[in-house]
């Protein structure tokens, strides 16, 4: 029998397919190694030193946001005041959730705090708190036209609040107020303005926020109603651990000094970034 050689390009072919076959086989088989190992923890964060000091801060269109190149927000703007009116540097590490802050305090990897986080007698007990910084208070968000009109309606209903937040708190003082029960979803991986992005979204139904957060929010979504208001009006301020005495009086001293002297410009910040 005779045998008929193979053209030299169709043995060229061959080899190129068998070549990358056997490329894939040997990724398959590192990548089912690497599976095999053990995946790296993240690295929790770790306090600056020296004179820094290391603040959490919430995302939120009020309280620290980024667009396109630029950094904003009130409480930001106000920190950048504080550090040059103080000649101290800031550092800040942009935080989604509440409990990272929170724990970030706890373990001294942050100084400061900066979130909805009011200065409630039962928060008091845990934690220092600067002198006010702005006034707020927590409204319900949910799509319009709104089917609930007055806090009576949440009766039985479920509601998303962030996880940590003492916002718990007070629906659970809510649902006593109106004899009944009002189910209450703590999320522990989405912020205000992400669970104000999901009620417009049509993923979840009613959320509770920050009336600042809610209605700077709802100049940038449509159908958002922010009429019910969930508590009285809470003075919001700048969160520490129970043994930064000393910074909290800094931070007192140096808000009064720029409230007597840069009055105008803090007066300024808060038209910018409050919603009346």
């Amino acid at each position: 029998m005779i045998r008929r050689s193979q053209p030299r390009g169709t043995r060229r072919g061959q080899m190129a397919v068998y070549l990358l076959l056997l490329a894939a086989v040997v990724a398959c088989m590192v990548a089912l190694g690497r599976c095999d190992r053990p995946v790296p923890m993240p690295v929790a964060p770790s306090p600056s030193g020296g004179d820094t000091i290391d603040v959490a801060i919430e995302y939120s269109p009020v309280t620290y946001y980024t667009y396109a190149d630029t950094l904003g927000g009130f409480h930001y703007d106000l920190l950048r005041l504080v550090a040059r009116q103080a000649g101290r540097p800031v550092k800040f590490h942009p935080i989604v959730t509440l409990q990272k802050g929170l724990d970030g305090l706890a373990t001294g990897a942050y100084d400061v705090l900066v979130a909805q986080f009011p200065t409630t007698a039962e928060n008091r007990r845990h934690y220092l708190f600067t002198d006010p910084v702005c006034i707020d208070q927590q409204v319900l968000v949910q799509r319009q036209p709104a089917r609930i009109r007055s806090q009576l309606g949440l009766a039985g209903d479920t509601v998303h609040v962030v996880k940590g937040s003492p916002m718990v708190e007070r629906i659970g003082g809510l649902s006593r107020e109106i004899g009944d029960t009002i189910h209450v979803v703590a999320d522990d991986t989405y912020g205000p303005e992400q669970l104000v992005m999901l009620v417009a979204a049509g993923d979840i139904r009613l959320a509770v926020v920050n009336r600042s957060i809610a209605r700077a929010m709802a100049q940038r979504l449509t159908g958002i109603d922010t009429s019910v208001d969930i508590s009285m009006s809470q003075f919001q301020a700048w969160t520490l651990a129970k043994q930064q005495v000393a910074l909290r009086d800094s931070l007192n001293a140096w808000l009064r000094q720029l409230q007597s002297e840069q009055r105008p410009q803090i007066d300024s910040l808060r038209a910018r970034y409050f919603v009346d």
